[in-house]
């Protein structure tokens, strides 16, 4: 990929995908030679004033320095610092650039507090932080961990506003509380970013946010219009047929005795085997009932704890094998290939994980 800036040291330039193509962004330096040129002004001032030189060159500069890393640092939790939603996965140094890309300046710079308002993103995310909890929290850098955790609060936040996806959520702050009481009982095992006792109260607002998710009370909504028990049998089993996760299907047949019946379908339990496991997979764990019939409800429980099921997402990351940069979809990226669409590979979770693993 041809590198984009004023010479080869230089960071680049800040680009933005529009409908006419891509365009370099100067907004964001144009503000700061502003804010510079005000803040010359007022030094003039002071040093020009009655009073002794209260600053010299080299504090000005200092100041103006300081005043630029703090415009780019602030407001880290919204994420708002970088323009661009995607990221150069680099795991070597080169001439032009020195280094490696870490998991936590990539999940910095991705934007998913704005991908949990999407309803494609969200799963996705949930499992990924899910992941980075299990095995990846330690890796994380002071700034990256402040991030998840101000990402987690928008995710909680959010579960409790419109009591969609609860389940996923406190499977979350469960392996997420299992692993922050582990790396604080073996403080000195394992080096932790920041001070024991910014750990111990994460873990305190993790519990809180599980008994927060444990008193959630599901509001039943008044409608006089149609409603799911009003559907006909074929419409509600093809809407059940639909489901790839074992436990929604239970949910979901809790809410009337029609969608009940309709959940303890066999063969609706046997299609969702064949999905996500193989025919050899069955034959080491057949399970049968007293009348000689296999119980698919029971062996899908069964198989979930020895083998990993298949994943489903609205939408995932996506990585270009031309440019070798992690990106949404939706946002794009400036590559250079002649066909992008064919060096574009979804990212799962897991392998989101294994990109940053040296």
């Amino acid at each position: 990929m041809p590198f984009l800036g004023q010479d080869w040291r230089s960071p680049g330039w800040s680009w933005i995908k529009t409908e006419d193509g891509w365009k370099r962004c100067d907004s964001c330096s144009q503000e700061l030679e502003r804010e510079n040129s005000q803040c010359t002004v007022t030094h003039d001032v002071i040093l020009n004033s009655e009073d002794e030189e209260i600053f010299n060159n080299e504090e000005c500069e200092y100041a103006y320095k300081k005043r630029k890393k703090d415009h780019f640092r602030n407001d880290t939790n919204a994420q708002s610092f970088y323009r661009e939603k995607w990221i150069y996965v680099h795991k070597e140094s080169t001439k032009e650039r020195h280094g490696y890309c870490t998991l936590g300046e990539a999940f910095n710079r991705l934007d998913f507090s704005s991908a949990i308002q999407d309803i494609r993103r969200f799963t996705y995310v949930v499992k990924l932080l899910q992941l980075i909890a299990k095995s990846q929290l330690t890796s994380l850098s002071g700034v990256a961990q402040k991030n998840y955790f101000s990402i987690l609060d928008k995710i909680v936040q959010k579960v409790l506003d419109d009591h969609q996806n609860p389940r996923l959520i406190k499977d979350l702050l469960q392996d997420l509380s299992s692993t922050l009481c582990i790396l604080i009982r073996g403080v000195g095992k394992s080096v932790l970013v920041g001070n024991i006792n910014i750990w111990i109260c994460r873990l305190e607002t993790v519990l809180g946010w599980q008994q927060q998710l444990q008193n959630l009370q599901m509001t039943k909504h008044v409608n006089s219009g149609l409603t799911l028990s009003d559907l006909p049998l074929h419409m509600l089993s093809n809407i059940l047929y639909r489901f790839s996760d074992g436990w929604d299907i239970i949910t979901l047949g809790q809410v009337t005795p029609t969608l009940y019946m309709l959940s303890e379908d066999r063969q609706l339990w046997k299609k969702l085997c064949q999905y996500h496991f193989a025919e050899q997979q069955f034959c080491r764990h057949l399970i049968l009932s007293e009348k000689g019939h296999i119980e698919w409800k029971l062996m899908y429980f069964i198989l979930q704890k020895y083998y990993p099921t298949k994943e489903q997402y609205g939408d995932t990351l996506h990585f270009c094998r031309h440019c070798s940069i992690l990106f949404w979809k939706d946002s794009g990226h400036p590559c250079t290939a002649a066909d992008p669409d064919s060096c574009f590979t979804p990212v799962s979770p897991q392998h989101f994980i294994d990109l940053f693993k040296f």
